[in-house]
């Protein structure tokens, strides 16, 4: 079953008319896990394409160092590749790598990593973790599907109700979702029918899902005031399925939860091996994928090693994903993140939990941490959990620390590579790494390295 066609608007049509289709042998992947080739000597990037594969594919850019296209036809298969279970995976920027079983998806994450870490780091790993990896479908708990009205080649306007599609901020419509969580994904159809019917479509442009474990959630976003039509549609979606309905008129901090009226309105997780729940707005940032979390964490801390009477210091902490299970290991931790509503939401969780040897601070952690009190005392151990852009400001000031130990969750085998490059100039040997499927078939390589000091 093909991807529905998307539409385009005038000023995307391209200039030149592109090559004719072409054939070529896939050498291997590319760190975003598009096929890579050569042809005519000139580095070509396909979709859909895998290593080892012939193929024939279709130009969708040139530029003057390297072109770029999508497999039409499969020439000689590798033996790895699998129908993808999605009919939108040749557009949807979700899943770009679902034609490749889950068990090979990781290998090459590991080899993409590895390979990071030698060519920008200069660092070759003493020890491999084993892989994390989990159910490969359904795990996504937070996602965000976007509404658009948009015209068609014939001048009719459009409902287009999906993800973005691959390197663009075109939607691709969608009728299902694979890796969504099961409680939101078996109700896109009804969703999109239920956006399609409101008088104010026009005016919507996106629904956030979230999934804890104890409920699931929509917030719709919307540019003007719901009709009492509406409102009465969407309630009554609300109250037949029992997912919890918030609305968000404004930015994040206008959201408010209309259905069920009354209590708090957060969802929450669990990390049932320290005995914790976490609570979490549905706009929040939490990862994904509950499963791999857990044993990141387990696996975070184990290599961390923290004394019962030592000092930990956990960076872009969030609301406490990481700092709440160290509390349950340590003397003292102490959480740090730029934004101070998941520091708030860090001390409440530390609450909720009986937690009192833990601390969160709001910094920001691009520039220099020298006025802050925290960062007066001395940490044994350290751990980093980063936004993809890294975290080269901060990494450069913890040589004063003097820590034993820092951990490093990365999002970004290529800024986790340059960041390890710093590391070790100050003085810190990368031990051990490996990587995790939090995002399965995506080209999201999420990782974890284990950084000692070197004892002179």
């Amino acid at each position: 079953m093909a991807s529905k066609p998307r539409f385009f608007s005038p000023k995307k049509q391209p200039k030149k008319p592109l090559p004719a289709r072409a054939e070529a042998v896939v050498e291997r992947f590319s760190h975003d896990m598009r096929g890579l080739a050569r042809v005519a000597g000139k580095t070509v990037f396909i979709d859909n394409a895998l290593p080892g594969e012939t193929v024939k594919f279709q130009y969708s850019a040139r530029r003057s160092r390297f072109d770029e296209g999508a497999v039409v036809e499969i020439l000689q298969p590798s033996p790895q590749r699998c129908q993808p279970r999605c009919p939108h995976v040749d557009l949807c920027g979700g899943c770009s790598v679902q034609h490749l079983q889950p068990a090979a998806q990781i290998v090459e994450k590991q080899k993409i990593l590895l390979d990071q870490l030698a060519r920008f780091g200069g660092i070759e790993v003493p020890e491999i973790l084993p892989p994390l990896v989990a159910e490969p479908f359904g795990y996504r708990r937070k996602g965000r599907i976007g509404i658009r009205l948009v015209k068609t080649p014939a001048g009719k306007k459009e409902l287009v109700f999906g993800f973005r599609e691959k390197r663009s901020n075109d939607l691709t419509d969608i009728d299902e979702c694979h890796v969504l969580h099961p409680a939101v994904a078996a109700q896109i159809p009804r969703l999109k029918q239920l956006v399609r019917d409101s008088d104010g479509r026009a005016h919507f442009s996106q629904l956030e899902v979230a999934v804890g474990e104890d409920a699931a959630a929509v917030v719709l976003r919307h540019l003007k005031p719901l009709s009492d039509a509406d409102l009465s549609r969407w309630l009554a979606f609300a109250q037949e399925t029992g997912i919890h309905l918030y609305l968000q008129p404004g930015d994040a901090a206008s959201a408010h939860r209309i259905w069920p009226e009354g209590g708090d309105e957060f969802l929450s997780y669990q990390l049932p091996e320290f005995d914790l729940t976490l609570r979490f707005h549905p706009l929040d940032f939490v990862q994904v994928n509950f499963d791999i979390n857990r044993q990141m964490v387990s696996q975070a801390i184990a290599l961390l090693d923290p004394q019962p009477g030592g000092r930990v210091l956990d960076l872009f902490c969030g609301l406490g994903n990481f700092t709440l299970p160290l509390a349950r290991r340590t003397g003292e931790v102490v959480g740090v993140e730029g934004e101070g509503a998941l520091t708030q939401r860090g001390m409440d969780n530390a609450l909720l939990n009986s937690l009192e040897n833990v601390s969160f601070c709001a910094a920001d952690l691009t520039r220099d941490i020298d006025t802050h009190p925290w960062a007066a005392g001395g940490f044994d151990r350290i751990l980093l959990d980063p936004p993809r852009s890294g975290a080269l400001e901060v990494v450069r000031q913890l040589a004063r620390f003097r820590a034993e130990k820092i951990v490093y969750v990365s999002c970004n085998p290529a800024t986790l590579a340059r960041d390890a490059g710093e590391l070790q100039g100050l003085g810190y040997r990368l031990s051990k790494a490996g990587v995790m499927d939090m995002f399965p078939h995506t080209d999201h390589v999420e990782s974890m390295a284990l950084f000692e000091r070197v004892k002179k």
